[in-house]
């Protein structure tokens, strides 16, 4: 019997296909994943994204593709602090390593044949002196030479290729005033353009399927802070560290989530952003929000945001005693020390079901996501308590619910519990979704 789960799959997606269509994200490849056997099906995931309205900018890195050049030169390269130092005389071999590279990408963004993936894609890619740079300069005694650090992006001529569908593609390389030419990391490029573009997501490949544990689990989640704090403690090294290192300052500049990917797992870029639990590790903003369990000091601020609800009837009154009691049953999107949503999840293991309740947002807050991050969690904190049904009851927010999976449902269908003490004259629609 043929099966039907790439049909189930797709139809899936289509939330995610909707949420990144028009956005900017930001890739950056290692050397080493353009020469790795799974190079091929990223271009051809690459090719879908662009051809979904994903705004894409690519910045790739050479290291491998500089050490063959410079080893078929005779010429001895050094490293200090994870960057290699670019003297004078190297500067030649290593813009003929980077322009070769680029000029390799292009043509392989380029491909269209007959039966391939990339068949009728016609992709318009771009590269230009975006990026400028100054030098590294003297640390330690040593002097880097020519390799440089990001200085400046040009975000307003990347918009302009992005508004035009151009990908955009920026090589290991920056230019001075002076007309001086600069080795760059790749991360630091891809990081630093991320942030100057306040892009939607930057997706960091490495050759790991994302940040691991000591014995060599993968961690799902990690807050820029968190991430920090493993950095710090030295839990992440070599060049993993600098990755992650990349990945927590784009967090912190502004860029809403970082995705640390596998380069040699197929699909791992479309797992990512087209499933809900991705295949690598999330490393999400936590600056000025943070999305967490609520404690009793929060009271007082959920309290100011669900009271105008609760005059407008669209929420259930409770009292400041009543939240006590209940308040390990309730998450908070705090931004800036101020509770700005909230919502609450009551478990009914009988039935194996849980009502979503007392959820609200902050007005400002309502059209940036903050709800369906919120909602988001909640599913998460109900998979994980053996939760197979989310209901919820409402007055006035019926849509909003239809359009993230709550299906229409009967009073009769509520727990024993709550159908006890259902309010008929409030008269709640109730919505249900399967988990």
């Amino acid at each position: 019997m043929k099966s039907n789960d790439w049909l189930h799959g797709f139809r899936h997606s289509s939330p995610y296909i909707n949420a990144h269509r028009g956005r900017t994200v930001v890739l950056t490849l290692p050397g080493d994943a353009i020469e790795h056997g799974n190079f091929i099906n990223i271009l051809h995931d690459i090719a879908l994204l662009a051809s979904l309205g994903v705004r894409l900018v690519v910045a790739f890195g050479a290291r491998p593709q500089i050490q063959r050049c410079l080893d078929h030169a005779g010429v001895q390269s050094e490293f200090s602090q994870g960057l290699r130092i670019t003297p004078e005389r190297d500067l030649p071999k290593v813009m003929e390593a980077i322009g070769g590279l680029r000029s390799y990408l292009e043509s392989q963004l380029s491909m269209g044949l007959v039966n391939s993936p990339m068949h009728n894609a016609r992709i318009r890619v771009s590269s230009g002196n975006y990026v400028a740079a100054k030098p590294v300069g003297v640390l330690d005694g040593l002097d880097f030479g020519y390799t440089g650090k990001v200085r400046r992006i040009d975000t307003a001529g990347i918009e302009k290729l992005l508004e035009l569908g151009h990908i955009v593609l920026l090589p290991p390389m920056g230019y001075s005033p002076t007309g001086d030419t600069f080795n760059l990391s790749y991360e630091d490029v891809g990081s630093q353009v991320a942030a100057a573009l306040q892009a939607e997501k930057l997706i960091v490949f490495i050759d790991d399927p994302g940040v691991l544990e000591e014995d060599g689990s993968l961690i799902r989640e990690l807050s820029a802070r968190q991430a920090s704090e493993r950095l710090a403690a030295g839990k992440v090294t070599g060049h993993d560290a600098a990755l992650l290192q990349a990945a927590c300052d784009a967090c912190i500049k502004g860029v809403r989530r970082a995705h640390i990917i596998s380069y040699i797992q197929d699909g791992a870029l479309l797992e990512e952003l087209f499933t809900r639990d991705g295949s690598g590790t999330l490393v999400s903003s936590d600056h000025y929000e943070q999305l967490r369990q609520a404690r009793v000091e929060d009271i007082g601020g959920i309290l100011e945001l669900v009271q105008p609800l609760e005059e407008q009837g669209i929420l259930v009154r409770r009292s400041r005693e009543m939240l006590e009691t209940e308040i390990d049953q309730f998450v908070v999107a705090e931004r800036d020390g101020t509770i700005v949503g909230c919502a609450a999840l009551y478990h009914y293991p009988d039935e194996g079901a849980g009502e979503l309740s007392c959820f609200a947002v902050d007005p400002a807050y309502r059209r940036s996501g903050r709800g369906d991050d919120i909602l988001s969690m909640i599913e998460k904190m109900a998979r994980s308590q053996g939760i197979t049904k989310l209901f919820v009851l409402t007055t006035q927010t019926e849509h909003w619910f239809r359009e993230r999976g709550f299906l229409p449902s009967s009073v009769q269908s509520l727990p024993g519990p709550k159908l006890a003490s259902y309010n008929t004259k409030r008269a709640s629609k109730v919505f249900c979704k399967p988990l």
